[in-house]
């Protein structure tokens, strides 16, 4: 299932290596945030970017996240960060002539940060929306603003109405520009590249880290980034015949040596690039010989899961005919899953069960868990010009092999934008 590797177009311009966001798609953003508190009734909006994964903020500033974001429906935001740095970064942005979305930039993400300036803004008996408290994202659960800042704000704005409008915010920000795909487009090709480096680095006797550290090496060298929070690893990676663990290799974890790649092996990456705030993703799986059979039927499981998906993921089908399409060959061959098949990217917020099956996994049993993490929003209506990651796994007892790429949903269907990771690649 390996076959030549697709190459990434050299010759690029400086337009297409370096793509940029222009203040005509801060005016549209900005519109589309105030049409939606116009109908929500809000006179403000407070977004919370501070540790969640998809930094909200940043689709209002088009700058350094991490912080709050206070946006009334007339007049200039206000953006608040924890750190000086913040305030120091973006003087020096603005004296080399880097133009930013934002003007107001202070210090204090605290609850009684935020209490200052909506008092300083007259909001103190408004209406005023607020986005990250309760918010159902992937991992996030109930939300990702802590207890104490945001009791403060309340108690210190008795008379404030405050409105939750985290999922409304996340839908809106789904549909994208034309200048929000080609940063998408930026972020699939240097995903790209990067799978490139794991097939050429991936061999016996090389070290996980050693291969960590090229793959990394080649994201950067493009201008993005792996994380977009500091907690988060910025690549997954793991390597063995028959290895179904995920998430971050445990040498980044604890004290130990990296494993060396042996013949036979499996080296599975996923690989997240960020480029201008826009996210991509690609699930590389790299065979070496000889492959175990086993292996071989987990990938063709997951190839055809993939197509699955490229043929349900359309404007007007569910992420619930998405999911059931992608599960299908799954479940005939008898098979589990660990992770999603498939969920939205920027923001990241609608995603399929994980876990399924996975009481089939041998030795399992001795850990606690009640079945499978349920689909979030399964109900959502594909549209157009919304960016997904189809990402099979499919897994027999210990064997796993797991593949995919970021693809975007357009009028006429489902577009991939990578290519190298959608079937498994065997090295000789």
């Amino acid at each position: 299932m390996g076959g030549m590797p697709v190459m990434v177009k050299e010759s690029q311009t400086e337009q297409e290596k370096w793509p940029v966001l222009s203040t005509k798609e801060r005016d549209r953003r900005w519109k589309r945030v105030r049409e939606l508190m116009r109908t929500q009734g809000v006179e403000c909006l407070v977004v919370f970017g501070l540790k969640d994964s998809n930094q909200y903020d940043g689709y209002l500033t088009n700058d350094r996240t991490g912080g709050v974001t206070i946006f009334p429906l007339k007049g200039q935001l206000v953006q608040l960060y924890w750190h000086p740095q913040y305030m120091v970064g973006h003087l020096e942005s603005t004296l080399r002539g880097e133009e930013s979305w934002v003007q107001d930039v202070r210090l204090g993400t605290s609850g009684a940060g935020v209490v200052e300036v909506l008092k300083e803004m007259g909001f103190e008996q408004a209406d005023i929306g607020v986005v990250g408290v309760s918010i159902f994202g992937v991992g996030q659960v109930e939300g990702f603003v802590p207890f104490g800042t945001w009791s403060n704000i309340t108690k210190n704005l008795p008379k404030a109405k405050f409105h939750e409008m985290s999922q409304e915010f996340a839908q809106l920000m789904s549909i994208k520009s034309d200048e929000e795909i080609q940063l998408v487009r930026r972020s699939a090709d240097i995903g790209e590249l990067a799978s490139g480096v794991l097939m050429k680095v991936a061999r016996p006797g090389k070290t996980e880290n050693e291969i960590y550290s090229e793959i990394m090496h080649e994201i950067f060298l493009n201008g993005a980034n792996g994380s977009r929070v500091p907690y988060a690893t910025p690549l997954i990676l793991h390597s063995g015949k028959d290895n179904p663990s995920w998430g971050s290799p445990i040498w980044l974890v604890r004290a130990q040596k990296p494993r060396m790649v042996q013949r036979g092996d499996l080296v599975q990456a996923e690989i997240f690039t960020i480029y201008g705030g826009m996210e991509g993703q690609v699930q590389m799986s790299v065979a070496l010989q000889p492959v175990d059979q086993m292996n071989k039927e987990c990938a063709e499981i997951a190839r055809q899961s993939y197509l699955a998906g490229a043929r349900t993921l359309r404007p007007g089908n569910t992420f619930g005919q998405v999911v059931e399409a992608m599960e299908e060959p799954i479940k005939q061959a008898g098979a589990w899953h660990l992770t999603p098949l498939v969920h939205s990217l920027n923001p990241l917020v609608v995603c399929s069960r994980m876990g399924v099956g996975i009481e089939k996994l041998p030795g399992i049993k001795k850990y606690k868990f009640e079945g499978s993490i349920k689909d979030s929003f399964p109900e959502t209506v594909i549209q157009a010009n919304t960016v997904w990651e189809l990402e099979p796994n499919a897994c027999l007892g210990k064997y796993r092999v797991n593949i995919g790429g970021t693809v975007l949903a357009t009028q006429r269907g489902c577009e991939g934008l990578n290519k190298l990771a959608t079937v498994m690649r065997v090295i000789d």
